[in-house]
């Protein structure tokens, strides 16, 4: 029984094991759409895992097998490479974005301009809280500080704020209405019909918003995680990211 066992296994090898990426959570349509494009090429489903760039990274540094980081902003792929942990010279940033106050589609708000001594605690009324992922090490949250600090609003805001583990989940936060405004990627309020932009932050505001993609030392060696690195960072691709209204370069 032993040796027919073993001689059904070589008859049918296992397959390889599926590459896994780690891609920031505002990249979650675009990559389950590259993950479709991916298998109708006659590949493996890519393993996807989303969240927040700042838990990505502390959980490849601790070990977790990924193959591909899709960071949603520079420091955390920083981070990641300090620990020496990327093969730096696949590091490249392929994406932008840029920063948008959202609220409930059928909310009253009106468009507002934002720019320096806008007064936002206004505009949340007098119990009402601002989303936003939390400014600790989300990048959106971040990002969201920095601007509302460049405003001059973050000291008046700071106790009216309902944070979120990642943009994603901020972004629910304003559909249930939960929130009557909330600070998000201008693609993940292109994906939502529960949620319309009032305003976009001045690009000066904050920090330039990229997304840098390295390809993890653990899969140096393996041709099929080179060959999905390429893809995913290729013309191809780079459409798809588009068309959820990212910014390529």
């Amino acid at each position: 029984m032993r040796v027919f066992l073993l001689l059904v296994l070589l008859a049918f090898p296992a397959a390889a094991p599926a590459q896994t990426v780690f891609g920031a959570a505002s990249l979650t349509d675009a990559l389950n759409v590259l993950n479709d494009k991916w298998t109708a090429k006659g590949e493996q489903p890519m393993k996807l895992s989303f969240a927040a760039s700042s838990a990505l990274a502390r959980q490849i540094e601790q070990g977790a097998p990924a193959d591909i980081f899709a960071s949603a902003d520079e420091p955390w792929m920083d981070y990641v490479q300090k620990a020496g942990l990327i093969v730096d010279s696949t590091r490249v940033s392929a994406l932008g974005n840029s920063l948008v106050l959202i609220a409930p589609a059928n909310a009253t708000q009106a468009s507002v301009t934002l720019a320096k001594g806008t007064d936002i605690a206004k505009l949340l009324g007098a119990n009402g809280r601002l989303a936003i992922a939390d400014p600790a090490g989300v990048p959106a949250g971040k990002y969201g500080k920095d601007a509302l600090t460049w405003m001059g609003a973050w000291d008046a805001v700071s106790s009216k704020v309902a944070t979120a583990e990642n943009v994603r989940a901020t972004l629910l936060l304003v559909e249930r209405g939960e929130a009557p405004l909330g600070i998000v990627y201008a693609t993940d309020a292109a994906a939502s019909k529960q949620v319309k932009v009032v305003a976009t932050f001045p690009a000066d505001s904050h920090a330039p918003i990229t997304y840098p993609f390295a390809l993890l030392k653990r899969a140096a060696g393996d041709a099929k995680a080179k060959a999905l690195f390429a893809f995913l960072t290729g013309a191809e691709a780079k459409e798809v990211y588009r068309s959820f209204g990212f910014v390529t370069r």
